[in-house]
This record gives C-alpha cells, structure tokens and sequence, in this order.
C-alpha cells in the first residue's frame, strides 16, 4: 500500500460530539468483537491496525513480536501527539474512527472556514437588504418557499425580519433559493390564485377565473401540490401564453 507522509509537527485531537468526558479511550487493537481495520484500496484488503509505543508502524503485519501496547486516552475530550510520536499520529490518521469519533484539530483550517462561514452569512444578509429595498415581490416568494406559516398575512416588516433571520442561520440555503431560476414561476403560479385569475377547486381542480373564460385548466394529480403543477404547466410550451399573461396582470398590480 501506498502509505501515507505526515508532516513532522505536534498534533492535537478532539472528541466529535458536545459532551467531554474526563476520561475516553479509544479502540487501540483489533479484537474479534471490537474491528480495527484499515481497508487499502490499492490491494482490495483490509489491514489490521494496532498502536505499540515501540514499532515504526500502525500496521499489525509489519510489526515484531515484541510490540508494547498502551491505551489511547482523551482528556476533557483533547490528546495532544506531540511529533515524537509519529506512530501514534500515523495510527490515528487510519483509524476507522477520524472524522466520526474524533478529528484533529487545525486551527489554520478552522480559522478559515470561520471566514468562509461569516462570508457566506454577510452575503445572504446584503442580498436580503438588496431585495427589501429593490425586489420585494421577490423576497415575498422566497420567503414562501422557507418560512413557515401564511406569508400573505405578514406585513412587509415582519418578512423583512424573518428572511434575515432565515439568511443569518441559513446563509447557503437562502443563496440557493434566491438563484433558483424556477422562483420568479413558482411566485407567479401563487399569485396568480392568490389574486384570483386562477381558483384551485375541490382539491385538485385549477380552473380560469376571467370575466369571459371560467373553464377547467388541469387536474391537480393527487398528493401532488397545485402551486407546483400550475408553476410546471407553466414552464411548458402548452402554458407559455397563460404565463405571459399572468405575468403581465401581476407585474402591473
């Protein structure tokens, strides 16, 4: 197998998870209840890992028979592997329990998804602002895909607040929906019945609802939501005519 080369440097490793207990150790050995295998991709194999203080490797297979072995101990949730130590590092970077059990600690790598982090919330902020002040109808539809409860019975405020809130917890989220390019459709689907050039009739019945045209549009299928059926005819070439309409009757109200 091709092994890995770790850079020569102290290490610190901490407990995945909220508690910390004083005292926690981890799988060490390979036993027959509890597996501690490596599975290698280049020979299609699993190997046995096994951490003793005096060997040069984490692998059973290349270890002698005189092997030390000692428990691995996290205190308050930490273990510090100073680079003296690179068997134990080594050992830990293999174990089937980093990154689910435990991971190792970069404070350079952590700082910066902590940038990353606040970038992406300062950039759905900004494009809340933007749309608050520029696109509110736009906002209104985003914030009835997300949010929970009648939109319509929200003032223009308290939309505002919730869809910072929204965007401040849920920064990547938000970004998603506002580049979605089916959001400008879905909102003229819902306005559209919302200001009653459309009714939804029976539970699953759209039908005109225009001075000189009453008739039946489509049958909703059943457990299937009527605003996304409507916003779907919408988007085919059957219901371009009607989309342009509606367009034009909701952007003018």
């Amino acid at each position: 197998m091709k092994r890995v080369k770790l850079e020569s440097k102290d290490r610190t490793y901490l407990l995945k998870g909220e508690s910390s207990p004083l005292t926690y150790f981890i799988l060490s050995r390979d036993t027959k209840r509890k597996r501690l295998l490596y599975f290698d991709e280049e020979e299609g194999v699993n190997l046995t890992l096994r951490y003793a203080r005096n060997q040069k490797s984490p692998f059973e297979h290349e270890q002698d028979a005189n092997a030390i072995l000692e428990p691995i101990v996290f205190e308050d949730g930490v273990l510090v592997v100073p680079k003296t130590n690179p068997v134990l590092q080594e050992f830990l970077y293999y174990h089937p329990g980093n990154g689910t059990e435990f991971y190792e600690f970069d404070s350079e790598k952590d700082a910066q998804e902590y940038v990353e982090e606040l970038v992406s919330e300062i950039d759905a902020l900004i494009a809340v602002r933007d749309l608050s002040q520029n696109d509110f109808v736009k906002l209104e539809a985003i914030a009835r895909l997300v949010l929970n409860g009648n939109v319509d019975k929200m003032s223009s405020a308290e939309i505002k607040r919730d869809m910072m809130l929204f965007a401040k917890r849920y920064p990547q989220d938000f970004m998603e929906v506002l580049d979605d390019p089916s959001l400008s459709i879905n909102n003229i689907a819902f306005k559209a019945i919302s200001e009653g050039y459309l009714t939804f009739r029976n539970g699953k019945d759209i039908y005109y609802n225009l001075k000189d045209n009453k008739k039946r549009l489509l049958t909703v299928p059943f457990g299937e939501d009527h605003i996304y059926v409507l916003a779907s005819f919408l988007q085919s070439n059957e219901g371009l005519e009607l989309y342009k309409f509606l367009e034009e009757k909701i952007s003018n109200n």
